[in-house]
């Protein structure tokens, strides 16, 4: 069930990272790898930075929404090389 709850939050955090940096999402499958990888970029950054945004599933949202706009805005940089 843990899985399937952390796969449905990376699918929400990917499609809303889509929304806030290009305006639109990368499909299903893309928007779930955005959010998964976030997910854990920003379960690293907060914790390396011992800041708390609450448990749950809201706490989680925000991490991993967090983190895929950090990896959608390095890809973006990339990208532009």
């Amino acid at each position: 069930m843990n899985l399937l709850l952390f796969l449905l939050i990376g699918l929400v955090a990917g499609w809303l990272a889509g929304q806030i940096m290009k305006g639109k999402g990368f499909g299903l499958v893309g928007n779930l790898i955005v959010g998964v990888i976030g997910a854990l970029i920003g379960g690293f950054l907060f914790d390396t930075l011992d800041i708390a945004v609450g448990g749950g599933i809201i706490g989680s949202l925000i991490a991993a929404l967090i983190g895929a706009v950090i990896l959608l805005w390095i890809v973006g940089l990339v990208k532009k090389t």
